[in-house]
């Protein structure tokens, strides 16, 4: 049974991220649907990511841990 009343969602696609997003991707890391929430799109490595690994450019407002 589904509910004909719903309207309808709207699903995060790439046409929806900022190219300055894209160039910043490393080049083992790819955007695909996310496997959390399938209306928006989640980062994804296609090969282990070693820790302290730094990517960018970081574009915002840097937050201490606290204000998080």
């Amino acid at each position: 049974f589904q509910n004909t009343t719903d309207s309808p969602v709207a699903v995060e696609t790439l046409d929806d991220v900022p190219e300055h997003v894209l160039r910043g991707l490393p080049e083992d890391v790819r955007l695909f649907p996310s496997a959390v929430d399938k209306t928006r799109l989640g980062v994804w490595a296609t090969k282990s990511i070693l820790k302290g690994k730094k990517f960018g450019p970081f574009v915002g407002d840097k937050k201490k841990r606290s204000q998080v």
